[in-house]
């Protein structure tokens, strides 16, 4: 186990994934989280979790190895600077509010090391994909302490250019929406074709899950899996020709992504 402190500043969706998967790896020695509207109980009566309500309620001889941001970008200005007083060069702060860039967290934060975060909501089941990317002051040993925070709840990557991290959010941070949406509108489909609605919702749920560990494992790229599904003149084709016509899927995504990528910035002014 880590000897590390760590401040986890909310605890809802994405924050309590987290903290489940500290706790499960021993990540960390003790955690200290505020979420005003309080821990999960089935988490706050784990070893080694300390909760408040307020950043106040912390106690004034604390001094983290690290404070992990879970909150909304909505309320990170708000927010944020509560925790300056922990801005030493010991203590390496991790956000992973959405659009909110490192330029923007060190006007709260002065001079103090900053990672800047996307992952996504597979993190419940430890199977996140986590982008990275860290100011100058982030040392060998923070980023170290970075990745086995990340590592408890799936896999990471990190980059150099920040300015890559809003298509990385419209990516990867959104993207399990849109999986999800192919699910449901696969079952719909696939009931208005006539199958029973349970049928439809097990068929299409469990096929992208199977397609999507087939292509996390396999080497061939996703292009080849595609045409080894595909028989000349069989049915594939005929839904393919269908998705890949000049309005279909990529052409939808391509504006889905661009969108998301844009509301990011938006949200980092």
């Amino acid at each position: 186990m880590s000897a590390a402190t760590v401040v986890l500043v909310g605890c809802g969706q994405m924050g309590s994934a987290m903290l489940r998967g500290w706790l499960a790896r021993g990540a960390a020695a003790a955690y200290h989280v505020v979420e005003p509207a309080g821990v999960p109980a089935a988490l706050s009566g784990s070893l080694g979790v300390n909760a408040c309500r307020t950043a106040a309620q912390l106690a004034d001889g604390l001094a983290p190895d690290a404070v992990v941001f879970a909150i909304k970008p909505q309320i990170a200005d708000a927010v944020v600077p509560d925790y300056s007083r922990f801005a030493r060069p010991q203590t390496v702060f991790l956000s992973i509010a959405a659009g909110k860039t490192i330029a923007g967290l060190a006007r709260h934060l002065g001079d103090a090391a900053i990672v800047r975060v996307m992952p996504n909501t597979p993190a419940a089941i430890g199977r996140a994909i986590s982008v990275a990317c860290a100011n100058p002051r982030v040392s060998a040993v923070q980023r170290a302490l970075c990745d086995g925070l990340l590592a408890a709840i799936g896999e990471s990557t990190w980059i150099d250019d920040e300015a890559l991290m809003d298509a990385v959010t419209a990516v990867s941070g959104s993207g399990p929406a849109y999986v999800f949406l192919l699910i449901e509108t696969l079952a719909a489909a696939g009931e208005k074709a006539g199958l029973p609605a349970d049928l439809a919702l097990r068929l299409a749920r469990d096929t992208v899950a199977g397609a999507g560990e087939l292509a996390r494992q396999s080497s061939d790229s996703a292009t080849r899996l595609r045409e080894a599904v595909m028989s000349p003149g069989g049915t594939t084709v005929a839904a393919l020709d269908v998705l890949m016509a000049e309005t279909g899927l990529a052409a939808l995504m391509e504006r889905a992504v661009a969108a998301a990528t844009e509301r990011s910035r938006q949200l980092a002014s």
